[in-house]
């Protein structure tokens, strides 16, 4: 599985948030780096598409679709801004 940027999920994270996201500021909730979201390493091939911390690649963000509805999982950020 070969690791891409952020911006490879800026329509992902419309579609779920409404709102452009790449540029937001992430902060891990394991080692505390910040990084806007663009900068983050995504996997897409894993059971559905997960953000890894550039740092300490502490899991940020899963998204998943469970039949038809996206479910995401933000507990390994501290903030989003």
């Amino acid at each position: 599985m070969e690791p891409i940027d952020g911006n490879a999920i800026g329509g992902l994270l419309w579609e779920v948030f409404g709102a452009e996201l790449t540029t937001a500021t992430g902060t891990c909730a394991g080692c505390g780096a910040t990084a806007q979201v663009a900068e983050l390493v995504v996997y897409l091939e894993a059971p559905g598409t997960v953000v890894r911390c550039r740092s300490c690649d502490n899991t940020l963000m899963v998204v998943v679709d469970v039949r038809g509805t996206k479910c995401v999982d933000l507990l390994g950020l501290a903030a989003l801004d």
